[in-house]
């Protein structure tokens, strides 16, 4: 149960609700809640799954932008556009970051970004990011 916990609070903080996990995998560190790898394996494959959320709706949205009710005018959408391609798809290895990586990984559904290329880099940055904070729950650092 505490493998799933972890896991539905990864998925949550991926997508744009407001949400942390990292503090509920720090105290089933420190508490010893289970065993390190699955710990880690669960909030990573959450928090990327939440992210693949993020990148679906990115790709619908490209049905909505016309519309006049749509939040983001096409001005704000063409220098998101010129942002993202100014950075690359290796940005995708701070989707963990906190306020800009939620929707940094719904721009790159917006822009099309290869799956597998979003995946891949995703993956990379939320699991470096949750091995850290195992290594300083365990004080390592």
């Amino acid at each position: 149960m505490a493998y799933l916990s972890l896991f539905l609070s990864a998925f949550i903080a991926a997508t744009l609700l407001p949400a942390s996990s990292e503090l509920l995998l720090t105290g089933m560190v420190a508490n010893q809640s289970g065993q390190l790898w699955l710990l880690w394996l669960s909030a990573t494959l959450g928090n990327v799954l939440g992210s693949c959320v993020n990148y679906y709706l990115g790709r619908q949205v490209e049905r909505f932008s016309h519309h006049r009710w749509f939040p983001v005018s096409q001005n704000a959408m063409g220098k998101a556009r010129g942002h993202f391609q100014k950075y690359g798809s290796a940005s995708l290895l701070f989707a963990w970051l906190p306020v800009v990586g939620d929707p940094l990984t719904l721009i790159a559904g917006v822009f099309r970004v290869k799956f597998g290329v979003f995946l891949l880099l995703v993956s990379i940055g939320k699991g470096l990011r949750y091995g850290l904070v195992i290594a300083l729950a365990l004080g390592l650092f």
